[in-house]
């Protein structure tokens, strides 16, 4: 496992990248007294745990495990400042991710399977220790703090929050997700989120169940981005070009899945706004089990990466994601 440092609170004050006039939204929330409240229902949530769209109705509180694999607290794998992310989201120190192990889809080409579907990848981590993580990766300079497979710890996320703010976080909080997220876990990151990071996958119900294990993914994702999109809106950035507020969604082409991404852009510009910020990426390999599956078993042609980049273009997104050519060295 990869850790940046020891998860020990930093009480020595934060070291943020954010800029003295940003306020994190989660701050308004926890002085309201919002932020409790959510504390509450979250370990409720996970009483007959309802925290993703499995609903397997288990007491995680108990520490009994099901779909995710995942009982009483967060198992995370690595937590370290992270330089492959958007620029907007990396900056020039990295966006301080930390990677949540195991997950609640079965993804056949999963690029991380050693960790998203080992039953006991990851270390186990309290709230005072999720948070003290939090805390370290501010204090190594970060310019947010981002939740990698967060849908089945959301409540474990909440319920690290206070620490973390009254141990001086206050750096933007990224939420990236394959988008199979339930609706009452989004309730509950409601006024804590400042930018969500969904990648839409699969737009056909058949392809979803065959590839991901779950034949609602389709329709999970729309409401979920959805209500992502109703919460934070459009992307914001700040003068620096960095991220501080809004919806980026990340949709990777997919070999032979071009009506697929024709659909998913289409409903992104029409549903959302044709202002939304999208990252059409273009890395995919075969891995895991795609071999089984030989549509997959490829990577996606130029032409086809091409005719995606044309799509978004026709459906009236003007505002891709580009990256900056320049290596990060440090």
């Amino acid at each position: 496992m990869r850790f940046a440092t020891n998860p020990t609170p930093n009480r020595q004050g934060p070291a943020s990248q954010a800029p003295a006039h940003f306020e994190p939204v989660y701050l308004e929330t926890w002085r309201s007294g919002a932020l409790a409240e959510k504390v509450a229902r979250a370990r409720e949530e996970l009483r007959a745990c309802r925290a993703c769209p499995r609903d397997c109705g288990i007491d995680r509180m108990a520490g009994r495990t099901a779909a995710c694999h995942t009982g009483r607290h967060a198992a995370v794998s690595s937590a370290f400042p992270h330089h492959g992310e958007e620029d907007c989201l990396r900056g020039h120190a990295g966006s301080g991710t930390i990677f949540f192990a195991r997950c609640n889809l079965r993804c056949v080409f999963c690029q991380n399977w050693d960790i998203s579907q080992d039953k006991t990848a990851g270390r186990e981590v309290t709230a005072s220790q999720l948070a003290g993580l939090m805390l370290k990766l501010q204090g190594m300079g970060c310019h947010n703090i981002n939740f990698v497979t967060p849908e089945h710890v959301a409540p474990q996320i909440v319920e690290a929050l206070p620490e973390a703010i009254e141990g001086g976080l206050r750096l933007p909080l990224v939420y990236n997700t394959s988008a199979y997220d339930a609706l009452s876990s989004l309730e509950l990151m409601d006024g804590l989120v400042d930018i969500y990071l969904p990648d839409f996958k699969y737009w056909d119900e058949q392809k979803a169940f065959a590839y991901l294990r779950a034949r609602d993914y389709p329709e999970v994702a729309r409401a979920a981005i959805a209500e992502m999109h109703r919460q934070v809106g459009e992307l914001e950035l700040d003068g620096q070009g960095m991220a501080r507020r809004g919806l980026l969604l990340r949709h990777l082409v997919m070999p032979g899945a071009l009506e697929d991404t024709r659909a998913i852009l289409r409903w992104v510009a029409s549903r959302l706004s044709p202002r939304s910020w999208v990252n059409l990426m273009e890395q995919y390999r075969p891995d895991h089990k795609a071999a089984d599956h030989p549509e997959l078993n490829r990577r996606p042609r130029s032409g086809e990466f091409a005719e995606a980049l044309h799509i978004a273009s026709r459906e009236g997104l003007t505002r891709l994601d580009r990256r900056r050519a320049e290596i990060f060295r440090f």
